[in-house]
């Protein structure tokens, strides 16, 4: 089971990037998905989350309103749309899964597969 994320890449504050993520090996449908960022020298911290059927989705206060994820269960992918990004968004991001409904979404260590990372910066 694979994940592999990617989109990541340098640009100026106010702008857009949209990351993606493809799982391979499983069927992710039936899986709920989410991102994380983790800044240099912070822990890494829970971004958004969208449910299996995908009519669900949480997002970070600090993203609320910039930011949103979705999902594509025929492709087995996760997008996340960034808009409006700022410097304090630079952070390597990663895509992650869970084959079942967690109530602490944003504990890192409660979910089962992770993707290798997408750095994204920008600069003010």
């Amino acid at each position: 089971v694979q994940l592999q994320a990617s989109g990541g890449g340098l640009v100026q504050a106010g702008g857009s990037l949209r990351l993606s993520c493809a799982a391979s090996g499983r069927t992710f449908s039936t899986y709920h998905w989410g991102w994380f960022r983790q800044a240099p020298g912070k822990e890494r911290e829970f971004v958004a989350r969208i449910s299996a059927s995908g009519g669900v989705t949480y997002y970070a206060d600090s993203v609320k309103g910039r930011f949103t994820i979705s999902r594509d269960n025929a492709k087995n992918t996760v997008s996340l749309q960034m808009n409006s990004l700022k410097p304090e968004d630079t952070a390597v991001y990663y895509c992650a899964a869970v084959n079942k409904p967690i109530n602490y979404y944003y504990i890192p260590r409660l979910w089962h597969y992770w993707g290798q990372g997408t750095l994204v910066t920008v600069s003010s």
